[in-house]
């Protein structure tokens, strides 16, 4: 695909205003779409900041740097507030928690809503104990655009009663916790994109469903937080749920291709999913994933 095709970087007026509806795409993206806002996010490579855990900074940051973004692992309260007013976008995931980690997730998180800047949050292990279901909802309250979880995290966020998971592992398939993303994303206004065997994204209207990946991919540690990383990327370049889909799919895709690659193991999942990330096309999202409207 040449330049003279790529699309100029959209962003949503606001993080968490989809009122106007004329910025977003009529339908479902197709390969085609979803590959011109990948060469999007190449075009302009957004700086994504991460403040996430210990266990998956280096793969978070090598996975956008193969997507074309630059990443940002900065969450010191001291200069996380003045950091996320001129990022792209910002993603915290709240896997690592202490005093002063909270303290910088929230400064920075009011820092870029009050900049119309995307916030994704990744609610780690949500409802596993008070002081995670609490920061979650701590932040919940200050308007992410997109929140990405797995089923059983985004259940517990949701209050909903039938929330199973063991530490930062989801109980819960993706066709369970569904009703509770689609209330979520109506109570809260955020895009919800719940991952697992099989993803969903919506606004509490629309429903995509996105299949693909490899089953390697939950043995290799902090591919579920990379993929938020991914969505910070995407969401850089496009509204909420466009973004949330693109890059699902994406990294769908990028996942079936790795995990094909590693006869042996999961070993080196991280290394064959930044490489196919880094050669990700229109050729390989049509081949390795589907997308589909169900809503």
């Amino acid at each position: 695909m040449t330049d003279a095709a790529l699309p100029a970087p959209i962003l949503s007026p606001s993080p968490v205003n989809r009122t106007n509806r004329s910025v977003l795409m009529a339908s479902i993206l197709s390969a085609t779409d979803i590959a011109a806002l990948h060469d999007a996010v190449r075009a302009r490579r957004p700086l994504v900041q991460n403040i996430t855990n210990y266990v998956a900074m280096t793969i978070s940051a090598n996975v956008l740097l193969a997507l074309g973004a630059s990443p940002a692992m900065v969450h010191a309260a001291e200069e996380t507030e003045e950091f996320s007013a001129f990022t792209d976008s910002l993603v915290i995931n709240i896997g690592t928690l202490s005093p002063a980690w909270i303290s910088g997730m929230k400064l920075a998180a009011a820092t870029a809503v009050a900049h119309t800047k995307p916030f994704i949050l990744d609610p780690v292990a949500c409802g596993a104990t008070r002081l995670r279901t609490k920061t979650a909802n701590d932040l919940l309250a200050l308007r992410p655009s997109i929140i990405r979880g797995n089923a059983g995290e985004i259940m517990a966020l949701a209050g909903s009663s039938g929330a199973k998971s063991r530490g930062v592992d989801s109980l819960s398939s993706a066709d369970e916790g569904l009703s509770a993303a689609v209330a979520l994303a109506t109570s809260s206004g955020a895009i919800i994109a719940m991952t697992g065997e099989i993803d969903y994204v919506t606004d509490g209207v629309r429903i995509a469903r996105i299949t693909g990946g490899h089953g390697l991919m939950p043995l290799s540690t902090a591919l579920g937080c990379a993929l938020t990383a991914t969505v910070g990327a995407f969401a850089a370049v496009a509204p909420p749920y466009e973004a949330a889909v693109a890059a699902l799919a994406t990294y769908a895709a990028a996942g079936k291709v790795a995990g094909d690659r590693c006869p042996n193991g999961p070993g080196h999942m991280p290394v064959e999913l930044c490489d196919a990330l880094y050669q990700s096309s229109e050729t390989q999202i049509a081949a390795h994933t589907t997308v589909e409207e169900i809503q």
